[in-house]
């Protein structure tokens, strides 16, 4: 069940048409994953604006991914919220329509203690029968999952089953990796350490930069499941710049800019999400002719 999750696991945008979401436009994106060799899709993630997103219109594109990708990958929807009802409700909603797992960011704002993480995400958990993944990004939550509790959540929660982890320590996700196993699914939540932490025992990424080049990520991350981290660090510093320019402003900015300048999507954000600087955009355009994306 669990090694499904591994290689490239795209986080999906969500793109906008007049304000709302652009259901076709949507499904046009999930076909172009599926026939360009991406492992998994995670629909309503952070790169998917979901803070912006009504409860309807996420439910809503959850079920437009479950329904094109028609079993062919995983979805991993994201289910996460400051209110454990609320996410157990996402939750459990995702399971009804039919997605392969969960993924279930730190709660964010109330800054719970380690046990009230630990209870959290054991509630959602039990709350379902399909796997759950843990989104443990300190910088966007003000929590931490430390190792202990990510070992307890291990052993005493049967669906849990992973992390995606975007600490952007290696010290850390190494703990992880030797506190709760190999079985446990190990994801990098940051394109530039993708492979150093697969070089360690992880499992791949939830990619932003796959939305633009899937193939790269999907071949970087097979290279290295493969053990053939030559050709794994051939992709890793090909894709580096570009991994490093889906940040130069908050994300998905700059991926969204990217997709728009590569004819890809109309570019529209919600608020507080806006276009890029002029600079950055400049910036932005550069790395992605060097990368033969755009003229």
């Amino acid at each position: 069940m669990t090694q499904r999750f591994q290689g490239s696991i795209v986080a999906l945008v969500t793109p906008f048409r007049n304000s709302t979401v652009d259901e076709a436009k949507l499904r046009e994106l999930v076909e172009f994953h599926v026939k360009n060799g991406t492992d998994g899709i995670v629909p309503c993630g952070t790169t998917g604006e979901s803070p912006t997103l009504s409860h309807d219109e996420h439910k809503r594109v959850v079920e437009i991914v479950v329904e094109t990708v028609r079993g062919r990958i995983p979805v991993i929807a994201g289910t996460g919220s400051n209110s454990t009802a609320e996410a157990i409700d996402l939750t459990r909603h995702a399971e009804r329509a039919g997605a392969s797992a969960a993924l279930v960011v730190n709660p964010y704002y109330n800054k719970p203690t380690q046990e009230g993480l630990y209870r959290h995400f054991r509630a959602v958990a039990e709350s379902v029968a399909i796997p759950i993944l843990v989104y443990n990004i300190q910088g966007r939550t003000a929590v931490n999952v430390e190792t202990a509790t990510m070992e307890r959540l291990a052993r005493d929660a049967r669906n849990i089953v992973g992390v995606k982890e975007a600490s952007g320590s290696l010290d850390q996700m190494s703990q992880v990796i030797a506190a709760c196993g190999p079985g446990f699914i190990v994801l990098s939540g940051d394109d530039n350490i993708t492979l150093p932490l697969m070089a360690i025992g992880g499992h791949g990424v939830i990619s932003v930069i796959a939305n633009i080049v899937p193939r790269d990520v999907a071949g970087m991350t097979h290279a290295a499941l493969d053990g053939d981290f030559k050709r794994a660090r051939e992709l890793h510093y090909r894709l580096f710049p570009l991994a490093r320019a889906a940040f130069l402003e908050t994300n998905p900015i700059p991926i969204k800019e990217a997709m728009a300048m590569a004819g890809m999507l109309e570019l529209e954000y919600r608020l507080p999400m806006c276009p890029m600087s002029d600079a950055n955009r400049a910036k932005l355009r550069q790395i992605l002719g060097g990368y033969g994306l755009v003229k």
